[in-house]
């Protein structure tokens, strides 16, 4: 029986998933094509033929075990508990967990995509002399371009200035070895995670929210560990400086906090989404000072509008002071403005573009032969980029009133632009993912993103492929999702947390 508690632990899940995700990565993830730790080790075969079917395997059951501590660390947070078992050792039991499941991580290889390599190469050109921003990396032949998907090698990076310098910063002290500079980003993305953790807690506890659930929702969320720490994305250090940028702002802090996503957004411009919404923060601050100094309980209209253009010029101005500067010192050009809508290879019905395209094209395919999918998708994605403007410009008017509406408006303008812009992966949903659990949502929102969670953390091999368009492998996550929202919330019992109240 002791045996058994053991082993249902999340903590003990957590780690054995962990342990099971860096096992198999070294020869099932998103591994080099040439060299590497195994090939060092003389334990290449592990990365080919029946060998690398074990590795998938070891995987694979990694991921499941990953989300089964999830979801069972989920489970024990909205069971009813005894008095003595709430509150603070709630918080204490997720950190353990998450702990658990990203310590073994540190010593994985790059799992579920291989942009890693992407960023060492972009870095390499910055030093190299040539502009990222112009030029695919091809142009630039050397031990780190054969670790590039071949779909890269020729595309010009959506990246800011801030992602080339630090690339650059890395590959000038590594030099061309692909492993010491992967370990580098390795720890850049736990730092990244680690901020996220931080602040994720306080601004939960600033809105009287529980900081046990943000914490579990925001950052242990498999698709968080996964893709921040397995894929090692730049995501885990935008989001870490947008959230703690949004702390200071919650607590007062307006220029610093502003000055924080502003550097967030020169390395990835996703961050300047939450800046509209910072501004209302900003205004609501601003306007109670100039009612407090007059006596009065609270702000006039005239004296809210003063607020708004203050705050709003203010954070222009931050914004722009501190973008310009990064954007100096690190020698990368402005190119990367022209370069923030990204490139449009990238297919998968995450995207509401590609989703709806490729519904007309397989109905349109049994009357027309040659039916034109691209086409249809360029038109989709027109029509698709204006609703998601004024999608942002609606969620920004909604969420005016005050601050936990503008963090909630926040998480919803991150989902109208995933939504609907032209590409979306996994990692995107960092963004709003890490702050779901932050404001008192509705219980469907927790409910509807515990599922979504658990079918994206499954819809990516080791390799770094998706598995969206495998019909039985997405009915089959869906069906788990949903098992796995049944077991977590379980109506029969009261739960001791209640993200409404």
């Amino acid at each position: 029986m002791k045996l058994f508690q053991k082993l249902t632990n999340p903590v003990v899940l957590g780690g054995l998933a962990g342990l099971l995700l860096m096992l198999g990565s070294f020869g099932g993830g998103a591994i080099r094509y040439r060299g590497g730790v195994l090939d060092t080790l003389g334990l290449d075969f592990f990365a080919f033929g029946h060998a690398q079917g074990i590795s998938n395997t070891v995987l694979f059951v990694g991921q499941l075990l990953l989300i089964g501590a999830w979801v069972h660390l989920g489970r024990r947070l909205f069971k009813k508990k005894a008095a003595d078992e709430a509150g603070n050792d709630d918080l204490g039991l997720v950190k353990r967990t998450l702990y658990a499941m990203v310590v073994p991580l540190i010593f994985a290889a790059p799992m579920m995509s291989r942009d890693v390599y992407s960023y060492l190469m972009q870095g390499a050109m910055l030093r190299d002399g040539f502009n990222p921003y112009t030029e695919g990396a091809a142009v630039n032949p050397g031990p780190m371009l054969l670790e590039v998907s071949h779909d890269w090698r020729n595309t010009t990076t959506p990246y800011g200035p801030l992602h080339l310098w630090i690339g650059e910063i890395i590959t000038s002290i590594v030099g061309d070895s692909v492993t010491l500079g992967v370990i580098v980003y390795k720890f850049l993305s736990i730092i990244g995670l680690a901020a996220i953790a931080w602040s994720v807690i306080r601004i939960a506890e600033y809105f009287g929210a529980s900081p046990a659930l943000a914490l579990w929702i925001g950052v242990a969320n498999p698709v968080m560990i996964i893709h921040m720490i397995g894929g090692m994305h730049n995501e885990s250090l935008m989001v870490g400086l947008v959230s703690i940028g949004l702390l200071l702002v919650l607590r007062k802090r307006y220029a610093f906090g502003v000055a924080l996503i502003a550097v967030a957004v020169a390395l990835k411009a996703t961050a300047a989404i939450a800046l509209p919404f910072v501004v209302w923060i900003g205004m609501h601050h601003f306007a109670a000072y100039m009612a407090k100094k007059k006596g009065q309980e609270s702000p006039t209209l005239q004296q809210q509008i003063i607020a708004f253009f203050a705050a709003g010029a203010a954070g222009v101005a931050v914004t722009g002071v501190v973008v310009s500067v990064i954007t100096w010192l690190s020698g990368a050009s402005w190119g990367w403005i022209s370069e923030i809508s990204g490139n449009s290879k990238v297919i998968n019905p995450l995207a509401f573009p590609s989703l709806v395209a490729s519904m007309i094209t397989m109905v349109a395919e049994v009357f027309v032969d040659d039916f034109n999918y691209n086409a249809v998708v360029d038109v989709v994605r027109t029509v698709s980029m204006v609703l998601m403007l004024g999608g942002l410009i609606v969620c920004w008017w909604l969420f005016r009133q005050n601050e936990r509406r503008a963090v909630a408006g926040t998480v919803a303008a991150y989902a109208v632009a995933f939504v609907f812009n032209s590409v979306t992966l996994p990692w995107y949903y960092a963004s709003l993912i890490s702050l779901l659990g932050t404001f008192k949502p509705p219980m469907w929102l927790i409910r509807f993103s515990a599922g979504a969670s658990v079918f994206i953390a499954l819809m990516f091999t080791g390799s770094g492929n998706h598995q969206l368009y495998n019909i039985a492998t997405v009915i089959i996550s869906a069906l788990i999702a949903w098992l796995a929202t049944v077991v977590i919330f379980d109506d029969s019992e009261k739960k001791s947390l209640d993200p409404v109240a």
